[in-house]
């Protein structure tokens, strides 16, 4: 009986020991997740790293570094510094709208493009262009801890929606009427936040794979890493939003959608890993509006649906933008 008592003990504080080992790893992981280095801190490539830097990052998890935002949007614009309710300045890019004649004429309205995690605003360029294309002024966001923005901290999506709150009032203080709010991945979740929080009021709205929940989302992103989701996912969650002050396994877009009014056009490739299609048609069916679209990229996966699909995407586009 001594015996099986000792074994029993021993058996505890080895679950426990491995318990509290695996909690300080997924909080590394958690952190390097939502942290984005200086831009001069490089980070090696997998087939670049020797035996130790594999196991740092196998056990503290990997830098992930803040890339710039190089100036290579060709329409001429004016690079604008929005500030946030929590004051932190965002970089942006604003294209009016103007004949190719060079003559001003009157815009259809502005399109505010948001990108993915990790991203910048370079990574929408190519729909900026489609939308400015259509009679659009169009502007470029970088999220912040993105891109040129202020910041080091990225909270994919929960605290970013005051810096879609930022750029949507910028839009509105010019006089603008006719507000389309565009975004992918990450994007397109924080565009929900908003108007969810932040009384962000559109006239129409563009989402392109946003996550269920970020509960998914950190599912979603161990899928493509093929590593196990559970236990892992659930003590990402858990500290990922620990770390960044709130409760993580309550940020849903998919509840915030049931907020939406406007006019809304959600698209996802059917090859998408991360955003499963449970989680798309969960979010398309809480659109608190009759006057919803949704499409399907049959040859596109977690990427720009755009740049993938030009065609079906321009005809997708240019027909919602067209309807009442």
């Amino acid at each position: 009986m001594d015996k099986l008592k000792r074994y029993s003990r021993k058996l505890l504080k080895t679950i426990l020991v491995l318990f509290v080992l695996l909690n300080i790893i997924c909080a590394f992981h958690a952190y390097k997740l939502t942290h984005f280095y200086n831009r001069n801190e490089v980070t090696p490539k997998p087939e670049q790293m020797g035996f130790g830097d594999k196991l740092s990052a196998m056990f503290f998890g990997v830098k992930f570094p803040k890339v710039a935002s190089l100036d290579t949007f060709s329409l001429h614009h004016e690079t604008v510094i929005l500030k946030t309710e929590d004051s932190l300045k965002l970089e942006a890019w604003y294209a009016e709208y103007r004949q190719l004649n060079d003559f001003v004429k009157e815009a259809q309205g502005t399109v505010i493009l948001f990108h993915g995690h990790g991203g910048k605003k370079n990574d929408v360029i190519r729909e900026a262009n489609s939308f400015y294309n259509l009679g659009y002024n169009v502007l470029l966001v970088d999220f912040r801890a993105h891109g040129n923005s202020e910041g080091n901290t990225c909270t994919v999506g929960f605290k970013e929606s005051k810096d879609v709150k930022a750029a949507y009032d910028y839009i509105v203080h010019k006089g603008e009427k006719n507000i389309i709010l565009y975004g992918i991945s990450m994007g397109a979740a924080t565009i929900l936040k908003s108007i969810e929080d932040n009384n962000v009021n559109p006239q129409k709205i563009i989402l392109e794979m946003p996550f269920g929940t970020l509960h998914q989302a950190v599912k979603g992103r161990l899928k493509i890493m093929h590593l196990p989701q559970e236990p892992f996912a659930n003590l990402l969650t858990f500290w990922g939003g620990t770390e960044q002050g709130f409760w993580a396994f309550n940020f849903k877009p998919e509840e915030y959608a049931k907020k939406v009014k406007c006019p809304t056009l959600l698209q996802w490739g059917t090859n998408d890993r991360r955003v499963s299609q449970d989680e798309t048609i969960s979010i398309l069916k809480n659109i608190g509006t009759n006057n919803k679209t949704f499409v399907e990229f049959k040859n596109s996966g977690h990427q720009s649906l755009c740049k993938n699909e030009n065609e079906k995407w321009q005809l997708a586009i240019e027909t919602f933008l067209s309807s009442n």
